[in-house]
Parts: structure tokens; sequence; C-alpha cells
């Protein structure tokens, strides 16, 4: 039995590595493929991605509930007496994790194909996909903390390369270094926390730290959070204990929880989303839906033993203000896009809240539903803004293609989009018949019970999550009325116009069908009114969860959904039949969500301006100071060594000449008495006798006289040798 299900595991971490590298080879192909808007990239990366979906059914039929954990690694490297393993982990989130990536990324790349036909960088388009796909993958079957790391980074490479997709627009390259800087605080913040896990515990292995049956869940919590975990067990280094102080400890949460803030766009580190727009839309429909902003949410489902309740009050209180705050924004914007991009913010808020109030449950089931009908909504998106486009650059106005204020009556030119949207939305909404309604009513009414006994201040979150539920009703209806319904707000400025627009053709279709059913309840639960009958929520209980039980399960979702239903009226009177809005558009409240709660604002005033201030300080202390003082040195290093050349030229070389010159002066006379002249030796012998007889006479009158006279003689018979032996 044992061999057959090592088979068995062999032949799943075979599909496994298949199902994640074979987006990675449709990149490399994709590179070498000549020109740029070769169709067959489009093919290439298609087929890629369709085999790893087929790939990732067989996985997730041999690992889901089977209550069999498939994990193999090998020896990686060796560092000291630390030994690092890499391997392949399956448990019911990974396998949940990787169909889900690949289910979204399928009717994305045959989005693609139609909605990037024209566009000049089609290869480069598919290669980067492929690769995003290739690096979300990795991310959720991975075994330990440092490849998890490389993927998370490459994750968020890939995502910067398709947000700045196209790069000569400056915006999009503003979105993509906005989007890049802010994930590197969340990446440092991991980082961080990785390190403190592995100093503590002596390993990277996530099965280890956070299994079922893991060193973390054995550790024992002293002194009001230090860490203590036993010295024997299924894990641990026999004679060892760990300890984790509880500052190091909240270290390691603020660590993550950054990260999860950067990467599922939370507050503070939120505001890189609404700009991420500016790539290609399905590229939002890919990466801002359903996995690189997911990332967080999966991060935390992996990690989730280690959080104590402070902790996941402290995600339970952000998560829920992100939901709300992302929400009343979402009310007053008008482009179609950043509409979304702020839902998706919020909507994840309420996954990040359901983790702390303890519905990891429903929090990874609302993760999974949520990745179908905001997808749908993106490429519903998608294809208003292509038409659009259309009707500008036929008719030739400058005008804004993603302005909802210049849509209007799309619904009658593009049944099939409407049809999406509408289902889209009211999954969205949460509203009875979708699987919005199951996970989002699942994490509404597990935060009242969470709340229950602990106070007022703790009922707040359940009742600002409901609130929340109402603004995304209002929102949504205001969307889906100013896009399709009524009549073009652009004929009653330019009656003239010429439309040619429609759903456009399979390649559209079929991607909105398939995500539309899986929008809608069947797909997670024959019972439409239950999320605990769901099988992905079973399937990804934890022990200890709370309970579905108690008046909550009845009072919250028919109470919540009755009023959605009064608030989709009202926008839609106010929308669609364009009646008087009585929400004046003045007052602070409007300037608020307008204005985004200003955090833009803020980030620039106390951030961005001083890091750019101090970047030109030090630039000035640079070129001023320090490389002005190397420039001194340098100068006065060239001067000396210039004095130096001169002094050695022409006075050490001048002295040394000088000496030569005289040498040679001398040797030039001296030689001159050796003329070989026998009248000349004559000469010589005479006039030394006649200065000897005057030195005698000289030397009567004294020494000094003597000396005088005698080299007065001695000067003049020198002339006359000179004179006498000058050649003639």
């Amino acid at each position: 039995m044992n061999n057959f299900l090592q088979a068995i595991d062999t032949l799943t971490i075979k599909f496994t590595l298949a199902a994640v590298l074979l987006p990675l080879l449709a990149f490399l192909i994709n590179l070498v493929i000549p020109g740029k808007h070769n169709k067959i990239t489009g093919w290439v990366s298609t087929l890629a991605i369709l085999i790893s979906c087929i790939l990732s059914v067989t996985i997730f039929s041999k690992v889901w509930n089977t209550g069999h954990l498939v994990h193999q690694q090998f020896a990686w490297f060796t560092v000291g007496d630390t030994q690092a393993y890499a391997g392949i982990l399956l448990n019911n989130l990974s396998v949940l994790m990787l169909l889900l990536v690949n289910l979204i990324a399928l009717p994305v790349h045959i989005y693609s194909m139609a909605y990037m036909k024209d566009d000049a960088g089609y290869n480069r388009y598919f290669a980067f996909l492929s690769f995003f796909c290739f690096s979300m993958l990795a991310l959720v079957v991975v075994d330990n903390l440092v490849l998890f790391y490389i993927a998370w980074e490459l994750v968020g490479f890939s995502s910067y390369l398709l947000i700045g997709f196209w790069f000569s627009r400056h915006k999009a390259v503003q979105a993509n270094k906005k989007a890049f800087i802010m994930n590197r605080v969340g990446d440092i913040g991991l980082l961080t926390a990785i390190l403190i896990i592995y100093a503590t515990f002596h390993t990277f292995d996530i099965n280890i730290l956070f299994g079922d049956h893991s060193i973390i869940k054995a550790i024992t919590v002293y002194n009001k959070g230090e860490w203590y975990s036993p010295l024997t067990g299924s894990f641990t280094i026999p004679g060892v204990s760990y300890h984790l102080d509880v500052v190091w400890q909240y270290v390691a949460f603020a660590g993550i929880f950054l990260a999860v803030a950067a990467k599922s766009a939370q507050f503070p580190l939120h505001t890189w989303l609404p700009d991420a727009m500016e790539g290609p839309t399905s590229v939002s429909a890919l990466i801002h839906a359903a996995t690189m902003v997911a990332a967080g949410v999966f991060l935390l489902g992996r990690v989730y033993p280690m959080f104590n309740d402070t902790e996941l009050t402290i995600l339970a209180v952000i998560g829920c203000f992100t939901a709300f705050m992302a929400a009343t924004v979402a009310l007053t914007q008008n482009d179609l896009k950043r509409i979304l991009a702020y839902s998706t913010i919020s909507q994840l808020g309420y996954m990040i809240m359901a983790m702390g109030i303890g519905a990891y449950s429903s929090s990874l089931f609302h993760l999974v539903t949520h990745a179908f009908f905001k997808c749908l909504l993106f490429l519903v998106a998608g294809i208003v803004i292509h038409q659009m486009a259309h009707i500008r650059d036929n008719n030739k106005l400058d005008i804004d293609p993603q302005n909802i204020l210049n849509m209007g009556g799309l619904g009658k030119k593009m049944p099939l989009t409407f049809i999406a949207a509408l289902i889209g939305g009211l999954a969205l909404i949460g509203l009875p018949f979708t699987s919005g309604y199951l996970s989002k009513d699942g994490i509404l009414i597990q935060a009242f019970q969470w709340s229950q006994g602990k106070g007022w201040v703790f009922m707040l979150i359940p009742v600002f999550a409901v609130l929340t539920t109402w603004l995304t009703a209002f929102y949504v209806i205001r969307l889906i009325a100013k896009v399709f319904l009524g009549d073009l707000r652009l004929l009653e400025r330019f009656p003239a116009l010429k439309l040619h627009i429609g759903d456009g053709g399979w390649r559209y279709a079929v991607p909105l069908l398939f995500l539309a059913v899986g929008s809608l309840f069947p797909i997670f639960s024959f019972n439409p009114f239950s999320y605990e009958h769901s099988w992905l929520y079973k399937g990804v209980l934890q022990p200890g969860a709370i309970a579905g039980e108690g008046i909550f399960q009845v009072i919250v979702p028919v109470g919540v959904n009755i009023f959605s239903v009064l608030v989709i009226y009202a926008a839609y009177i106010i929308y669609a039949k364009r009646k008087v809005n009585p929400f004046s558009q003045t007052n602070a409240l409007y300037r608020l969500s307008v204005d985004e709660w200003y955090f833009d604002d803020i980030y620039k005033k106390y951030v961005v301006t001083p890091v750019l201030a101090m970047g030109r300080a030090t630039f000035r202390l640079d070129r001023r100071v320090i490389d002005g003082f190397i420039h001194s040195v340098a100068y006065a290093g060239m001067s000396l060594a210039k004095a130096a050349m001169w002094t050695d030229r022409y006075i050490i070389d001048g002295f040394l000449n000088l000496i030569v010159a005289v040498v040679q002066s001398i040797g030039n006379f001296a030689r001159r008495f050796q003329g070989g002249k026998v009248q000349c030796y004559f000469d010589y012998i005479y006039f030394n006798n006649i200065d000897m007889r005057r030195g005698e006479r000289l030397k009567a009158n004294g020494e000094g006289f003597y000396i005088a006279g005698n080299s007065s003689v001695l000067i003049l018979d020198s002339c006359f040798l000179i004179l006498n032996f000058s050649p003639r």
C-alpha cells in the first residue's frame, strides 16, 4: 500500500512540476519567436496554460480532501551545519490555489488573443503573461520559505512588467514604479519575518513550521506572548528548545502584515492598485482580481498558526477599515477600471478581516468566488472600453473611453456583455443564488458571532462590514446603470455619431460565459442559502472554527439582503431613471470620496516629497562635498605631481645637466693640452719657467702678494694657451 501511495505521490509531483513549468517554457519559446506581432505566441501561451489547467484538475482530484499530504523534497544547499531542502508541498490549500490560478488564467489568455490582437507588443505581452503565471503557480506549491520568497519576488517583478506594458505612456511608467516600490516595502517585511522564524526554529520548511503537526502548533505561550516549544517532538531537534521573545514575535507579525498589505493592497499600502489600472485590462483581470492580489491572503493562510489573538484582531480591524474605505471611494469614481480597482481593495479587505475574526474557511471561500466574478467584471470592462475606443477613433473624438460619464445604453448594443456584467455585479453585491452570497454572508455571520461578548468596540467590525455591503450594492448599480442602461450620453453631445459596436467574437464570449457560470451558486454548493454546505468551505475548514449557529444565521442574511435590494432600487432610480441626485457633490464627505481619502496627497506631502528632498540633499552632498573633497584631493595630487615634475625636470635634472656640462667643458679644455704639437709643449715649458722665476721674486714681497701674483700669472698663461692651442 505504501509503495502504491509513493507511486501516486511521485506521479502527482511530476504533474505539478509540469503544470508549473509549462508557462515558463511558453515564456522562453515566445522570447525567441521572431517578430513583434506573431500570432503564434498567443497560441503557445494559451496551449501551455490549457495543459497546465488540465494537469491541475488531475492534481486537485488526487489531493483534495483525501487526508493525504503530498510532500517531496531534495537537498538544495548546505551552509555550515544547516541543510536546506527544496520541494513541492500539496495540501488542500495548495491544490485549490493551483487550480484557481489556472482556471482564471485560461479564459484571460483566450480573451487576450482578441483584446491584444492589434497591439504592437503582442509577442512581449504573452511572454510576460506566461512568466507571471509561472511565478504565481510556483508560489502556491513550494514547500519552504526561501523558495516562497523567490516566487513572491518573481510575482512582483512580472506584475511590474505587465503594469508598465505600455511603457511609452507616462502614467503607465509612473504606475508600475509606484507598484514596484510599494511592494518592495512589503518584501522587506516578509524577508524580516522569514529571518526571525528561521533564527528561532532553524528551518525554512513550511510543513514543519505550519503544518498539522508543526513546531508552532506545539508551542506553549507564556508571559503574555513569549513562545516556548517542547524539547522533543515530530519536527524538533532533540535537546533543542525553541524560544521567541514577545517583541520579536510581533516584529515577525509586522513583517508578514506589511507583505500582505503590499501584495493585497490593504491600508496603508493600497494606493498602488488603482494606478495599476494603466496596464491592459486583461492584465487587470488576471493579476488584480484573482492572482497577485490574492497572494497576500494565501500567505496568511500558509502561516496562519503563528498569529495570536491580538494580531488577529489587528488584521480584522485593518481589513474592515480597508473594505469600508475603498467602498466609499468607489461610490464617486468615474473611471470604469478605477471603480473595479477600489472594489477589489474592498473585497480583499473582507478576506483579511475574515482571517482576523477566525473565519479562515470563509476568507479562502471568498477569495475563490471573488476571483470568478471580479475577473468577469474586468473582462466586461475591457470589452466596453474597447468598443468606446472604436467610437472615439471612428468619429475622431477627444474623449476618455474609460469614463462612465460618456457611456450609457450599451446594453442594447452588447447584450451578452450586459448579462455578464449583471451576473458579476449581483455576485459582487452578494445577492442570493450567486457565489458571492455564499462566501460574503459567511463572513458577515461569523463576524457577528466573533464580536459577541467582546464589547461594543468589537461590534463595530461587523457593523461596518455590513455598511460596506450596502455601499457595494450602490456603486455596482451606479456603474451598471451609467454604462449599460438609458441612452448613450455621447449622442447628447454628438447627435451624428456613428456606432458600430457589439459583443465581439467567440474569444470574448467564451471567457465571459465560463466566468459567469463560475459566479453562480451551483459550482460551490447545491444549497444556494448555506455557505456551510459548500464543498470548498468544508475542505479548508480549520479545527475549532466558529460554528454557524444561532440567530445570526437567519437575521444577518435576511436583513442584509433586504436592505441591499432597497439600496439597489434607490441607485436605479437615481442613475437609470436619471432622477435628481439627493447627494450633495460639494460637501466634505463627497470631496473625501472623490479625492480617495487624500491618501495620495498625504503620502506625496509627508513621504514622497521628504524622500525626494532627502535624495536631492544627499545628491548635493555627494556632488559638492564628497565629490568636491575627492576632486580637491585629486587636484592637490595633480598639482603636487606637476610641481614634482617641474622640480625633477628643471632643478634636479638641471643640476645634473649642469654638472655634465661643466665636466664636459673641463674635459674638452684639458683635452687641448694633449694635441700632439711639440712646439706647444716647448711653449708651455718656457712659460712655466718664467712663472717660476716670477714667483720667486714675488715671494720675497710676502706670501699674500705671491699668491695673488701667481694667480694672475696662471690666468694669463691660461689665456695664452687657449689662444695658442686654438685651431687655426
